[in-house]
């Protein structure tokens, strides 16, 4: 995939290195690691200035490691390259870069893909991210703990000051994310994120977007790829002053979810894996194991579903829901034996079957707590209400009753078709 950059114009003056006399130099743990944060800027000469001397005063004085902040101009038609050429003359830690080309993804490619810092990360002019979240922010990246990581304005913990209009957007956006394109992620468009410089390599030259969606569609190929994406819940103030076209970059948005799910459709959108991601594969045998079992699980809850409602009829709900329980759990351990852990004949098969009354006994304590909460809080529950009831807290027994089978009762059966298990 070819992206030919835009010409470029660029003004350094030693950004990240020892400042002139009288500014702090940098202390040892910031001259051994440097983050380069990227503020892309398109016609913002009224707040540029300010924005950038607050950003580099912050950095300045509470972050620990060595930083370089990157005005990326993308093709302003006013004063704004002025003004960035200006600060990077004056201020010791901040270089300028023009591009003859809008969008900001084009510029954060551009910047990126040349820098030579550990981390690269970026945030939006206006600064609406409180500026205490950075260090977290890029703290996993430099330990290694994590690939990407994002500011998070959805995320429990956050505290989010914006209007009910973008606050639906927002918020539709991101389930749209998750429903269609099984994102895992909780903010795409958060004007805050890092990523570890290799990384970032990595994954560009594979991100066709050059503009607002390039976001999401790097964060896509991460999470398809393997990769990690750490999450920092930020306190966020929206700017009134946002120039944003929200139904075109909207449309947009969506254009780009089309392509990015026709690529992933057609199998060409991830990128290679680290040796670390291609190592962190599932136990020996689970990628067989968990679909069986799945399948088992629905097989039973059916069977159960049918019992309950036939025992029902002439048994009180607690009475009925053992019942139904001890068939089908007996059933359940007999078919996982035999299906999904490839355990055949006739040797331990009682002895499994008592092992596996464990997680029956579980599974009647997790449901009859259930029937009994129900009971309590609604006396004259309908029986459609009962199994509803009954279902789901079977479905959070189900998780243990497959950890007991695997680890504990077929812990020393060989995995079906093991012969089958290559590596990718």
């Amino acid at each position: 995939m070819n992206h030919s950059p835009a010409h470029s114009t660029a003004l350094d003056t030693g950004a990240g290195t020892d400042g002139p006399p009288g500014v702090p130099t940098p202390s040892t743990a910031r001259r051994q690691r440097l983050v380069d944060v990227v503020v892309p800027v398109y016609n913002e000469q009224h707040v540029l200035e300010r924005s950038v001397t607050r950003l580099h005063a912050y950095l300045l004085a509470e972050f620990p490691y060595a930083f370089r902040i990157t005005v990326a101009d993308n093709a302003s038609v006013d004063d704004t390259w002025k003004v960035a050429s200006r600060l990077a003359r004056e201020l010791p830690h901040v270089r300028a870069v023009h591009l003859d080309l809008k969008g900001r993804g084009r510029a954060l490619r551009h910047v990126w893909a040349a820098s030579d810092a550990d981390v690269v990360a970026y945030m939006d002019v206006d600064l609406s991210t409180d500026l205490d979240a950075f260090l977290p922010l890029v703290a996993p990246l430099l330990s290694g703990h994590s690939d990407i990581a994002i500011g998070s304005r959805l995320s429990r913990g956050s505290a989010v000051v914006r209007g009910p209009k973008r606050e639906f957007v927002s918020r539709t956006y991101n389930l749209l994310l998750r429903t269609t394109l099984a994102a895992r992620f909780t903010d795409a468009q958060c004007g805050f994120k890092a990523a570890r410089s290799d990384v970032a390599r990595a994954l560009l030259p594979l991100v066709e977007d050059e503009a607002w969606f390039f976001d999401t569609e790097l964060l896509l190929l991460a999470q398809r790829s393997g990769l990690r994406i750490h999450e920092v819940p930020v306190d966020w103030v929206d700017d009134p002053d946002s120039r944003v076209d929200v139904v075109r970059t909207a449309v947009d948005d969506l254009r780009g979810m089309a392509r990015v799910g026709r690529r992933i459709l057609g199998g060409t959108f991830h990128a290679p894996m680290s040796a670390r991601t291609q190592a962190a594969r599932l136990p020996t045998g689970m990628r067989r194991q968990l679909p069986r079992f799945a399948a088992v699980g629905v097989l039973s809850t059916l069977a159960f579903m049918g019992l309950y409602a036939l025992l029902r009829t002439g048994l009180p709900a607690l009475a009925a829901n053992a019942l139904a329980l001890l068939v089908t759990a007996v059933a359940n351990t007999a078919a996982n034996r035999r299906f999904t852990f490839g355990v055949r004949g006739r040797s331990h098969a009682l002895r499994h079957q008592a092992q596996g009354g464990i997680a029956f006994v579980l599974g009647l304590a997790a449901t009859s707590l259930a029937l009994g909460g129900l009971h309590l809080l609604a006396p004259d529950a309908s029986r459609g209400v009962e199994l509803t009831v009954l279902v789901l807290a079977n479905a959070l027994a189900t998780l243990v009753r497959f950890l007991l089978l695997r680890v504990w009762v077929f812990r020393t059966a060989a995995p079906p078709d093991t012969t089958a298990e290559v590596s990718r």
